[in-house]
């Protein structure tokens, strides 16, 4: 599995009474691969992965397998505390159609480089490909460049979401990318610098409410269009500062709402965004008119 270009971490919809709007999703799943998007990570920490039962990411990677097999890779997030849960998410993913899993680095725990080596080999050992999912502010450990290399070497982990914003930390990765394995930025801000060094592209956040924009973005990055990978990078500059305003997935999830594509429901304990700050992710997504459900 060869992992490029835009790759939206998706939301998950709820219903104003709580249960998973399958219908809602499957309508983002189709305006996602509509837009150019290179695939889609489901169940994940942007879809509220800690609030979603077994049987909900089961159904939503099996909604997903519907609309979308065979035509971009559907990845499953399989990230928990323990190394156990996280094997038995990435069964439940191979069962119900998924092409690879996203497991982040276990968080709460905050396991040794060591740990880290021996929970992604093991998991690595399951029926499906694994990235590795670096994000050092919501779990309490960093994964290291220098585990990453142990890990790289391991032939059925093919990838790296790399959350650190730094120049010299996404650089020594992008020296262990082979024809296997492959460098993704997880940060929306900088992914532009890091797909011209060399990143061969993003799992992002803010590509839930514009996803055209970052297909574009990044295929101009990585086709060495600077003059417009700049332009989008600047336009989309708002929308990412408005978006990071409040922990995700709670601007996200407000701004699809705004759009008209989905209900404002999160599981507590996430509250929606606060009223002060929806005026700039108002006036950032009118930058993108596009974006509206019809």
């Amino acid at each position: 599995m060869q992992l490029s270009g835009s790759i939206p971490a998706l939301i998950t919809p709820f219903k104003s009474d709580g249960e998973l709007d399958l219908v809602a999703f499957d309508a983002l799943l189709q305006w996602q691969a509509d837009s150019g998007s290179s695939a889609v990570v489901v169940g994940g920490s942007t879809g509220e992965s800690g609030a979603l039962e077994k049987l909900e990411l089961a159904a939503l990677i099996a909604a997903a397998v519907r609309r979308l097999k065979g035509r971009i890779p559907i990845i499953a997030g399989v990230g928990a505390a323990a190394t156990a849960k996280s094997a038995a998410l990435v069964r439940i993913a191979h069962e119900c159609g998924a092409d690879a899993v996203l497991a982040v680095t276990p968080y709460y725990s905050r396991p040794t480089q060591a740990g880290l080596v021996a929970h992604f080999e093991a998991l690595a050992a399951g029926p499906l490909p694994v990235i590795l999912y670096n994000v050092p502010p919501r779990t309490g450990v960093d994964m290291l460049p220098a585990t990453v290399a142990i890990l790289a070497g391991h032939s059925n982990i093919v990838a790296v979401k790399e959350a650190v914003a730094d120049q010299h930390r996404w650089r020594a990765l992008i020296e262990l990318q082979n024809d296997r394995f492959a460098v993704l930025s997880g940060d929306d801000s900088s992914a532009v610098a890091a797909v011209r060094d060399g990143a061969r592209g993003l799992i992002s956040v803010a590509a839930n409410a514009v996803p055209a924009a970052f297909a574009e973005l990044i295929a101009a990055a990585r086709d060495g269009r600077t003059e417009k990978a700049n332009a989008i990078d600047a336009m989309l500059a708002p929308l990412n500062a408005a978006l990071a305003s409040a922990p995700n997935p709670i601007a996200i999830k407000a701004a699809l709402a705004h759009l008209g594509r989905i209900e404002e429901v999160l599981r507590l304990p996430l509250q929606p965004l606060d009223s002060a700050l929806r005026p700039a992710l108002h006036a950032a997504l009118a930058a993108f008119p596009a974006a509206a459900a019809a």
